[in-house]
């Protein structure tokens, strides 16, 4: 049985890597006392995936983790059970039985997502950083340079901004997500804040994720679903 589990990130906890995510849900499952599959060979190991890990510094209420079982579990007997046994800072809110088959994993399926960013106290703006959101938004194209380890590229940020706004000072964003085209909220913030002559400093933003999506649209029409829309909680 493959399973969906849904989590949510805080706290001290956003400090804390995705490798030691990894393992802290490994003895959290042991602890737990579930009965999760394992790999063949001479290394056996939990039969674990998550779908997108979470940069350092950043809290959650969508995570997600795909899990295969050996025997069956209700969904409310496994998350009071893993939560039971858990760490404050991770709370397990969801578990999800999904299809089997490589097209169903998560880390493949992932198409955007959903951030709230804001200003940590003492690192906001002056002046009125808020009012050109709008129109930074409307515009049709905004060529960003986008760095990785290895390169730099120009790319548009335009098509992979699905949605953003800004209400009491707290900024909205769907973007684009996943293996293909993954956008991060600062870069957004980063570059909206050069078309008004400001820089923000170092870990100023405070961002929370809100949900992760999968895209279950035809050819040229998104249709964005979240992750745990697309299994059935186990009786």
């Amino acid at each position: 049985m493959k399973v969906r589990v849904k989590f949510e990130k805080y706290g001290i906890m956003k400090f804390i890597g995705h490798l030691d995510i990894m393992r802290y849900f490994q003895k959290a499952i042991r602890r737990a006392g579930i009965d999760i599959a394992y790999s063949e060979g001479l290394s056996p190991h939990m039969i674990m995936s998550f779908a997108a890990p979470l940069g350092v510094g950043i809290t959650s209420e969508a995570e997600y983790m795909d899990i295969e079982l050996r025997t069956p579990i209700s969904s409310a007997a496994a998350i009071a059970a893993l939560n039971r046994t858990g760490a404050e800072g991770i709370q397990v809110t969801g578990f999800y039985q999904i299809p089997d088959g490589k097209a169903n994993k998560a880390m493949t399926l992932v198409a955007a997502a959903d951030y709230k960013l804001r200003f940590r106290r003492g690192y906001e703006p002056k002046g009125d950083w808020q009012s050109g959101i709008s129109h930074f938004y409307a515009k049709d194209s905004i060529p960003v340079i986008k760095k990785t380890k290895k390169s730099e590229k120009e790319i548009d940020l335009r098509p992979l901004i699905y949605e953003m706004r800004v209400h009491a000072g707290t900024v909205f964003m769907k973007l684009s997500a996943g293996s293909v085209a993954n956008v991060k909220p600062e870069l957004v913030m980063d570059t909206y804040l050069k078309t008004l002559g400001l820089e923000a400093d170092p870990f100023a933003y405070e961002i929370h994720r809100c949900e992760i999506y999968a895209d279950t649209g035809t050819e040229g029409t998104r249709r964005l679903v979240p992750l745990c829309d697309l299994g059935e909680e186990i009786l």
